[in-house]
């Protein structure tokens, strides 16, 4: 089954939607601002419902705090020692159904190893406590999704993370929780959720929320900021879900109530798999916060940081300090240090933290120790906290709460929702093997192809047998298909090479020089599929140049508001617009 696909003429289409609201029939249950996993979770959540819908995001779809996690779906390990239980299996429950039924195939499971300093007391402490991490997520439906724990001697640790120093741990509990390509899995929400009749526009900024005689918010003002038009939509319920931004899109509603959020930073650094010996994850408790080493296809993914961020909201950067933070605790427990050649990439992420209490004025249900739904304004609902892997719960309540008394009626059924690429995906995986002999691909090449597209993988194949030239993998970053770039265009809603570049695949920080070596040949794959003439294929791959070397130049600062100043040295290649608060 053909799969829906996000162009730019579905994008005009979603527009033109947009547009004709302003009529009466036409006018939208709900309207989502922001294109991260809590918005795309909500598109698809009110489309399953059979509201009518539409999500609009300011920048690409994922371009903000969810394509720069640490790519977790777990539990939260450190809720546990804050008795926090529901939370925890709330967290196990999602991630077993994100394994089993809604993306089996772009979460995977991983092992991590917890290395014990001490014989007797750590051992028990931490042993009972990953013991009810087990049970908690064995209490979800069905059958376990992952293995139990088991203790490690040390030589048993060792064979499983050589590289792990010995004097480091005695030995290690080993327990296991799944890791995501956070992006991805937006994008993939987002598809789904279009299939199911949702409008969807990246790149469309809200600039102004409108409100009716009795003072009820009752849609918004739209900028297309690929064009510059401006679009009018009206709509009975409007969702703001716009992550560190929430109160700046408050304020559009010109109302003091509403969730109060701050934003901190946490950064990560790649290095290649082969620079640290060792089969599993590592997670590690630092003075500021948790240390994972994770293992990611070719490279090992180490963070995170956590430190406040007070610079503007859009291009958060590691610094040097950052980096050396990260390298240093990380070395704490390596027998081979890393150094700064070792590092091919980094990221830097916002965590949008729910302050205490809300703002006066805002009538508010708190649903979750992490998440809150409140509206600062009849008409108006603000969800704000949360995680990445409990977004499915965040967007049912944020839905339950807008439509009222109407959700009784119409509950959520997203647990019961595949995203596209799930359905089908068995019977795919053993097509694959065919497929790989028919096109010349390896194993490794395969396994990577259905942990990104899942059963969508025949269109894939299609475009190959099409044009055999897209079946070879690029010359200057060989993990990647040269049919991957181009279904990033034709399939995917990549409007400009930063999108190819940073969320439709991860050559921003997982190659040397943030993928400028291969940026000639993906611009070439891109411009015929986007209609660009020579001129525009030449200043996308300027602008994607001078951003590169901004991160670059910033990560040689030693604090954020050094490194503010030379990212912002690059301008943006879709600059967001000043916003209309009263």
């Amino acid at each position: 089954m053909a799969s829906v696909r996000l162009t730019p003429e579905s994008r005009a289409q979603s527009l033109a939607a947009l547009e004709a609201t302003s009529e009466p029939q036409h006018e939208l249950d709900v309207l989502v601002i922001g294109g991260g996993v809590t918005g795309a979770g909500i598109a698809l959540d009110a489309a399953t419902r059979g509201l009518s819908t539409a999500v609009v995001e300011a920048q690409d779809w994922a371009s903000g705090t969810s394509s720069r996690s640490s790519k977790l779906v777990h539990g939260g390990l450190r809720y546990l020692q804050m008795l926090d239980f529901h939370l925890v299996h709330e967290a196990l429950t999602e991630r077993d159904l994100l394994l089993k039924t809604i993306a089996p195939h772009l979460v995977k499971p991983v092992p991590f190893l917890y290395p014990l300093e001490h014989r007797v007391w750590e051992r028990g402490y931490v042993g009972a406590g990953i013991a009810l991490y087990d049970t908690l997520a064995s209490i979800a439906p069905g059958k376990r999704a992952l293995p139990l724990h088991r203790h490690l001697t040390r030589s048993q640790m060792s064979r499983k993370f050589p590289d792990l120093a010995h004097d480091a741990a005695i030995g290690a509990v080993q327990y296991w929780d799944a890791a995501v390509d956070d992006a991805r899995l937006v994008s993939t929400l987002v598809r789904t959720a279009v299939s199911y009749g949702a409008h969807a526009a990246s790149r469309t900024q809200v600039v102004e929320l409108t409100k009716g005689s009795t003072g009820t918010v009752n849609g918004a003002v739209l900028v297309d900021l690929e064009s510059g038009k401006e679009i009018a939509v009206r709509a009975r319920s409007v969702i703001n879900a716009t992550g560190v931004w929430t109160e700046d899109t408050e304020a559009l509603a010109g109302d003091e109530g509403g969730l109060k959020v701050l934003a901190s930073k946490g950064v990560h650094i790649v290095v290649p798999r082969e620079r640290i010996k060792g089969r599993v994850g590592l997670i590690l408790q630092t003075e500021k916060s948790v240390l994972f080493v994770i293992p990611w296809s070719r490279y090992w993914v180490i963070g995170t940081t956590d430190t406040p961020w007070e610079q503007e909201l859009t291009h958060p950067v590691a610094t040097s300090a950052d980096i050396d933070y990260v390298l240093e605790h990380a070395n704490a427990v390596l027998a081979q240090p890393l150094t700064r050649e070792d590092i091919v990439g980094t990221w830097a992420g916002l965590r949008p933290l729910l302050q205490p209490g809300t703002k006066e004025g805002t009538g508010s249900a708190k649903v979750s120790r992490e998440h809150t739904v409140a509206s600062p304004t009849p008409g108006l609902t603000v969800i704000a906290g949360g995680k990445l892997t409990t977004y499915r719960v965040m967007a049912k309540d944020a839905v339950d709460f807008a439509i009222g008394q109407r959700a009784s009626a119409l509950p959520s059924i997203t647990d019961e929702i595949p995203l596209t690429g799930a359905v089908g995906l068995a019977a795919v995986r053993r097509q694959a093997r065919t497929w790989a002999q028919e096109l010349g691909w390896s194993h490794a090449m395969v396994d990577h192809l259905l942990h990104r597209y899942g059963s969508n993988l025949s269109e894939i194949v299609d475009a190959c047998r099409a044009d055999r030239s897209l079946a070879a993998p690029l010359a200057e970053a060989p993990a990647y298909l040269r049919a991957e770039i181009a279904y990033a265009a034709t399939h995917e809603g990549a409007l400009h090479l930063e999108d190819v570049m940073l969320h439709r695949t991860r050559l921003n920080y997982e190659v040397e020089n943030r993928g400028l070596g291969a940026l000639p040949e993906i611009a070439d794959i891109v411009a015929p599929v986007l209609g660009w003439d020579e001129a525009t294929k030449q200043a996308e791959v300027a602008s994607y140049t001078e951003r590169a070397r901004a991160e670059a130049a910033a990560e040689q600062e030693t604090d954020d508001a050094a490194a503010e100043v030379a990212r912002l040295a690059a301008d943006d290649v879709a600059p967001l617009l000043p916003l209309r608060t009263s």
